[in-house]
């Protein structure tokens, strides 16, 4: 297969290829295509579809190649042409975040739609495997949230079960005793608001840490509220969570029903309210898959090889591991 991008324009192209190619490399390796360009014309060599696939990308970066193509935008359309169906998304129907990443939208249908649940609900679980984005989505909607001032304050809730919610005997104060819990959530924020404005925040009371074993007692109004890591809750605390919302907010519960770190014979608080509200209206439920992981290419393939192996290991007879 054959393609020129046109209008020709050697600016544009090196922007396109990236610094030694890199950026071309990186959809040869993902698509397990051959790509020889001399100048604006493009040589394809491959499986059919994924030449196919491989044209449909270079063209739709070159008609944005005015400025250069970043190897993780590459990395991330790599993930759309697996994800996304045209058919199903179109783009100017996608939830729009005012964030510090303007490229910032839902790769996957589910994420699309969980965008749209937070926006729509004041009340919104995001229920899934890790990689799926449903927290960093859950900060991206609540940076949006602030930044055109629909809340007063974003508060950030995670349980702490590590240390057995018994944060007095860790040191520092309560900021720095939840921080090595709450990283994850000071990442998306570092990265979709920039550092030096999410200290800012910090610092005239826009962005709240709250460890849910403190938040009994509390109304929170005019919040944006994030649950992270929700199945590490017990029904108790889920409860004791779910009624501290008040007027003007917004609550976000995201968590992982496969990674419960609670001890044997605990119930997990996501995994009962998933029960008891799922026909409570005002309430959204968005369930992740697998399917929805956005991560590197590669991430995908090396999840492939290790199911091929554990099916052709299970498949053989027991040896008790001896050779």
């Amino acid at each position: 297969m054959e393609i020129t991008l046109k209008p020709a324009d050697n600016n544009r192209l090196a922007n396109l290829c990236g610094a030694l190619d890199e950026n071309l490399k990186q959809i040869e390796d993902a698509l397990d295509v051959g790509i020889a360009r001399r100048g604006a014309h493009f040589r394809l060599s491959g499986d059919t579809q994924n030449m196919r696939l491989a044209s449909q990308l270079l063209e739709s970066f070159y008609a944005r190649s005015k400025k250069p193509i970043s190897l993780e935008e590459v990395q991330l359309g790599l993930v759309e042409l697996d994800k996304l169906n045209p058919d199903e998304i179109i783009s100017t129907s996608m939830p729009v975040l005012m964030t510090r990443r303007q490229d910032l939208h839902g790769r996957t249908p589910r994420q699309v739609s969980y965008l749209q649940q937070v926006q729509d609900f004041d009340i919104t679980f995001g229920i899934g495997p890790a990689g799926t984005g449903k927290t960093y989505l859950a900060v991206a909607s609540a940076v949006d949230a602030l930044t055109r001032d629909l809340v007063k304050k974003i508060v950030l809730v995670r349980p702490a079960v590590e240390a057995g919610e018994r944060l007095g005997f860790l040191p520092g104060d309560l900021s720095q005793k939840v921080d090595p819990y709450l990283r994850p959530l000071y990442d998306a924020l570092y990265d979709l608001a920039g550092y030096d404005t999410v200290n800012k925040m910090f610092e005239r009371g826009a962005i709240e840490v709250a460890p849910l074993a403190y938040m009994r007692g509390r109304t929170l109004n005019q919040s944006f509220i994030i649950l992270d890591e929700a199945q590490n809750t017990t029904p108790e605390q889920m409860k004791m969570f779910l009624t501290r919302i008040g007027f003007g907010t917004k609550a976000v519960i995201t968590g992982d029903v496969t990674q419960i770190d609670l001890g044997r014979g605990q119930k997990s608080g996501l995994i009962e309210a998933q029960k008891i509200l799922k026909d409570v209206r005002g309430i959204a439920f968005t369930h992740f898959l697998s399917a929805d992981v956005v991560r590197h290419p590669l991430v995908q393939k090396i999840i492939n090889a290790y199911e091929q192996y554990d099916a052709e290991k299970h498949a053989q007879p027991h040896d008790n591991g001896r050779v």
